[in-house]
């Protein structure tokens, strides 16, 4: 088991997680807030848009059954990378699109891949999702995490896209 680790921001982070974790090869997953220059942040801080943080996912994943590729790939395409500071009608910093990562080949894997996806043309605009080294995540409250699971009926979720562009 290779366990490898990177920070997911693309709108609420209840669904992106609820989708995430289904993933076979995703360990684990957490809610919380990355990207912002308040330390200990709470969701009602974030909210506000007030503290830079966005809505973030850590995923831990498995590399020997998950590829760091094809898990940005999914993560493109469960979500709007082409809209900045917007998923559906979360408006806001705090629901752009990032990718917070934990060392240089995330990095450089993740730009390529967006460069890739940016001249395929299999997007009608190009992709907005910063990508930045990791520096720090403050875990959202008990209530929040696994939320979709708690209350599967609970929040409509924006992550119902089409997904069957490839590349």
């Amino acid at each position: 088991m290779a366990n490898e680790t990177v920070y997911l921001a693309g709108g609420c982070y209840w669904g992106l997680e609820n989708l995430l974790s289904g993933i076979p090869g995703v360990v684990d997953t957490t809610v919380g807030f990355s990207g912002g220059h308040v330390k200990n942040v709470c969701y009602r801080e974030v909210t506000t848009g007030t503290t830079g943080h966005a809505e973030t996912v850590k995923v831990v994943f498995d590399s020997d059954i998950l590829s760091f590729k094809d898990l940005l790939l999914f993560f493109f395409k469960i979500h709007d990378p082409t809209t900045l500071n917007q998923q559906g009608n979360d408006l806001g910093t705090q629901y752009r699109s990032a990718i917070f990562a934990t060392n240089n080949e995330q990095i450089m894997m993740a730009e390529d891949l967006i460069k890739k996806i940016d001249a395929s043309g299999a997007l009608s605009r190009k992709i907005t999702t910063e990508v930045i080294t990791f520096s720090s995540f403050f875990p959202a409250e008990e209530n929040h995490q696994k939320y979709l699971k708690k209350y599967p009926d609970g929040y409509s979720c924006h992550f119902l896209r089409d997904i069957n562009w490839v590349l």
